[in-house]
């Protein structure tokens, strides 16, 4: 099994930290994983990316060629990271900020990602979380247990009971599908 993932967005909407948490929940299944990230000098309001692969078997080539799943949360990082696609893709997109998905790829899901982050737990700041609920429960790559660990290993002091909310909620957008 190898799978492999990107994270797109608007820097500042944690994409990066859920890369990060993806890859941790893969070490806790006990499965092999790599992880990296990239974004422009803007920071905050730029295109920002994170990748990652889970793997049961040794990665020997860390950059992600073409992702198996892309997340898109906003229009420019649709416009930007769909070019390596192919027919094999899944492409996950936010509703509220992206309309179209250019290029080539193999099926396409549309979530309300940051408007359930927003009903549910109150803040859109935890739409990277609600989407990582998606990710897991579309793809099946880490389990439940895994990714609820990964994530309370890395939410803020005192935010553990939103996250949940929000793992949850983004996992039940799939399940609903």
């Amino acid at each position: 099994m190898r799978q492999s993932f990107r994270f797109s967005g608007t820097g500042g909407q944690g994409l990066i930290t859920a890369g990060i948490i993806l890859a941790e929940a893969a070490l806790l299944d006990d499965k092999l994983a790599v992880q990296s990230q990239s974004y422009g000098p803007e920071a905050r309001g730029g295109s920002s990316k994170a990748e990652a692969i889970i793997s049961d078997e040794p990665i020997y080539f860390s950059r992600v060629i073409c992702p198996n799943t892309l997340l898109v949360m906003s229009q420019e990082a649709a416009n930007k990271y769909t070019a390596d696609c192919d027919e094999n893709t899944t492409v996950i997109t936010d509703t509220l900020f992206v309309s179209e998905v250019p290029g080539t790829y193999g099926k396409r899901v549309d979530l309300p990602i940051t408007h359930t982050a927003n009903t549910v737990c109150g803040k859109t700041l935890f739409a990277n979380i609600v989407a990582l609920g998606a990710v897991v429960a579309l793809t099946k790559c880490v389990s439940k247990e895994a990714i609820t660990k990964a994530v309370l290993n890395r939410v803020p002091k005192g935010t553990e009971e939103a996250n949940t909310k929000a793992l949850e909620a983004g996992m039940a957008l799939v399940e609903g599908k």
